[in-house]
């Protein structure tokens, strides 16, 4: 049954929802603001992808030209001086290694992008966040969906490299949404919660700083997980990393469908990153403000 609340003067109805109710529309609050508020995140998204390569003569050629010679360097340099024990279509080709380590590099530069500009996120968008009514919560998502356009880049010309070395591309590429949605969402509520508590304190974005460089060596970016004694290659999977590299090798490179359960711890660290992020933005909304 609806009650009725006096505030200001004013009578207002407020709907009392049970706990399933309440539950049901937590999980969809996050998806009703971002449909809300479409609009205003593409105006702000055009803005800042134009605005990344503004004053440049080449512009987005930057950024294919990044990926390119990147892959062009990790084929000169280790196709030749090391000795892996990568799958056989990698092992076979002498790019095999560069592709290994480039599909890792694809999630890390995605991950560390966002970790490094969320604590700050906030800070960036003051005047709007002070001056109007602006939808805070959606800084997150505009910010993941540009990052999320040049990893799509980097991911083109990783596959133009793969069918040029190797001949050919697996089916199972068609399965690169089923790993880059939940990745997405593992991304933007991490933001939410990062850029909270970096309004609180720019302490957070030193953290970042300090500890984003030691992903890169704890996530098997330059080996392969087989490589990990036990029993640290089962617990070396609470790094949720591993598990996104993992399973964009699996179905880019190798060409098999990932494992199952690895599959579904992956969807739940995701779901977790994603609403843990929003219920703590939310829970700290308010407060925020005031302290920008």
């Amino acid at each position: 049954m609806p009650s009725v609340k006096v505030v200001n003067g004013k009578q207002i109805v407020v709907e009392n929802l049970g706990p399933i109710e309440r539950f049901v529309s937590f999980l969809v609050k996050p998806f009703a603001q971002m449909w809300q508020h479409r609009d205003l995140v593409f105006a702000i998204l055009r803005r800042e992808v134009r605005e990344r390569f503004k004053g440049s003569i080449a512009g987005w050629v930057w950024a294919i030209i990044a990926p390119l010679l990147m892959i062009a360097v990790y084929s000169l340099v280790f196709s030749t001086t090391l000795t892996l024990p990568l799958p056989d279509k990698l092992a076979e080709s002498q790019a095999g290694y560069a592709l290994f380590i480039f599909g890792g590099l694809i999630i890390f530069n995605f991950f560390s992008e966002m970790a490094f500009r969320a604590p700050m996120l906030l800070h960036e968008y003051t005047h709007f966040i002070k001056q109007t009514i602006f939808p805070s919560d959606m800084l997150a998502v505009i910010s993941t969906l540009r990052a999320t356009a040049y990893t799509l880049i980097s991911m083109g010309v990783m596959l133009l490299f793969q069918l040029a070395v190797i001949g050919e591309l697996p089916v199972t590429v068609l399965l690169l949404p089923l790993i880059f949605i939940p990745f997405m969402a593992f991304l933007i509520g991490m933001s939410w919660f990062l850029a909270a508590l970096g309004a609180f304190t720019r302490d957070v974005g030193y953290l970042m700083i300090t500890i984003v460089p030691l992903f890169m060596f704890a996530t098997p970016i330059f080996y392969p997980q087989s490589m990990v004694p036990a029993p640290y290659d089962f617990w070396i999977y609470g790094n949720a990393l591993v598990c996104f590299v993992e399973i964009l090798r699996d179905i880019v490179l190798v060409g098999k469908l990932p494992n199952m359960i690895l599959y579904g711890w992956t969807l739940f660290i995701s779901l977790f990153s994603f609403y843990f992020g929003y219920w703590f933005f939310d829970r700290y909304r308010n407060v925020i403000v005031d302290v920008l």
